[in-house]
């Protein structure tokens, strides 16, 4: 192989790229518009850093002459994302880091910008259809950010790394985590509508994406290959995940082989086939659904 077949990247690749980046610049700006035109206004605390953002938002109001009406929402957020993001790289690898830099700072650019030019709301008097417009706009930012194989950091990589170092789920500490935050809503708000909107909001966004993530997001996957070295360097070295050798026997020819086993989730599997067949064009890889509800091959 070429210097320069290894630099260029080959037609399918850019198209994904180019796919994956609209999408989350298309996600970004659903985020952004749900946050500004619909949650923030009405208080409602949609979890995430986000949520802790519109709190410290509307605490900080009047409190610093540059920002009269409180600390800009994604510029908040930013300095929340960058230390949870190097966190969760130095932890778990992250293998979509560059994409989610991308998403968080999109998000954070996007928030502070409608917010600039769109000073009200888009619905008004009623908090329970802002609720919902901004739930069911969200989850559509949230599905175009997953499709594109990336997320927007915040408290779902934290859950990430919690659950990297424990036995616990990654949804369940998305929820614990997200519920503390509403609650730090309702203690600074003083407000019971408060907690109701937000876990609305929570819930419709939820389904949303929901419904357009059907199947079940992990893979096991199996890889046989001569070059298991290589296999093992891109799997834990470059994609931040864990694996084990299976020792094997061919059927046929009755060659001893090594198996490489792992779990990834969805959103890494064009990355990682795609890699795996630059590595080793000839190398088998074979795929099925799987539950992580336990701790990662390879511990």
């Amino acid at each position: 192989m070429t210097t320069q077949q290894l630099l260029v990247p080959s037609n399918a690749t850019l198209k994904r790229n180019v796919m994956d980046y609209s999408l989350i610049v298309v996600g970004s700006f659903l985020q952004a518009l749900s946050y500004v035109l619909f949650l923030a206004p009405y208080k409602i605390v949609p979890g995430g850093v986000y949520g802790i953002s519109i709190v410290i938002h509307y605490v900080t109001k009047d409190l610093f002459p540059f920002f009269p009406d409180g600390l800009p929402m994604g510029a908040t957020a930013l300095c929340f994302n960058i230390p949870l993001l190097i966190l969760a790289m130095k932890k778990i690898g992250l293998s979509s880091g560059p994409k989610t830099i991308v998403t968080f700072l999109l998000i954070s650019i996007f928030t502070d910008s409608l917010s600039y030019f769109l000073t009200d709301p888009l619905v008004e008097n009623d908090a329970f259809i802002a609720a919902f417009y901004g739930g069911a706009i969200l989850g559509l930012g949230v599905t175009c950010i997953f499709r594109a194989q990336s997320t927007s950091a915040g408290t779902d990589v934290l859950a990430r790394v919690i659950a990297n170092d424990s036995n616990l789920k990654v949804s369940n500490m998305i929820i614990v985590l997200d519920s503390a935050v509403v609650l730090l809503g309702l203690i600074v708000f003083k407000d019971w509508a408060v907690p109701l909107y937000s876990w609305f909001t929570i819930f419709v966004y939820g389904k949303i994406v929901e419904m357009f993530q059907t199947e079940n997001p992990n893979r096991a996957v199996f890889i046989v290959s001569r070059k298991t070295k290589e296999m093992r360097d891109l799997i834990v070295d470059k994609m931040g995940m864990r694996g084990t050798f299976i020792h094997g026997k061919g059927m046929y020819e009755g060659h001893e082989t090594e198996i490489i086993f792992t779990i990834a989730e969805r959103k890494d599997m064009p990355r990682l086939k795609d890699e795996v067949k630059e590595i080793d064009p000839n190398a088998f890889v074979s795929t099925m659904h799987a539950s992580k509800d336990s701790p990662r091959p390879g511990i």
